[in-house]
């Protein structure tokens, strides 16, 4: 009987162990937990000219879509690739900021380009934005964007 007593509390105290240690690893992990999406927006940034959002936060990750050099005040595109960077980069800069965040957070951006001849000029404007550690980066030259665009650029950042 004594056996048996000892044995069942022996099951009991490794069963209230397991189940506490769950409890804990939310707590001390809670990276693991089940993350939520969340839209973000805001009025700095252009409005999206289709059915997508500005941004999308998953977990710590943000994921910003595609921005190209409309001006958020007026909806026009400047004329140079110049003028197109810039204003892209800083459509990029406000979405970070209403996540929260900065270009030191980024962890990759793709770069799409109507012209390969204009990457020079992209770049240096692009590398600007950036200081020490930069992201990953894949660029592409594709046949068209959105509105006459010259460049398109898309950025995942993570939240710490």
């Amino acid at each position: 009987m004594a056996d048996s007593h000892k044995t069942r509390i022996l099951i009991l105290v490794f069963v209230c162990g397991i189940l506490a240690g769950f409890g804990i690893h939310s707590l001390v992990f809670p990276q693991y937990q089940n993350p939520v999406k969340h839209v973000i927006v805001t009025s700095n940034a252009p409005k999206p000219i289709g059915p997508y959002s500005q941004a999308v936060q998953y977990g710590d990750l943000v994921f910003i879509s595609g921005q190209i050099g409309l001006n958020p005040a007026t909806g026009n595109l400047s004329e140079t690739v110049d003028g197109q960077t810039l204003q892209v980069m800083e459509n990029v800069r406000s979405i970070l900021q209403e996540a929260g965040l900065g270009f030191s957070d980024v962890v990759q951006t793709r770069i799409y380009l109507t012209n390969m001849t204009d990457w020079d000029t992209i770049n240096g404007i692009y590398g600007r934005y950036f200081e020490n550690q930069y992201p990953a980066r894949a660029t592409v030259q594709i046949a068209g964007l959105p509105k006459g665009a010259k460049v398109e650029i898309e950025v995942i950042a993570k939240k710490s």
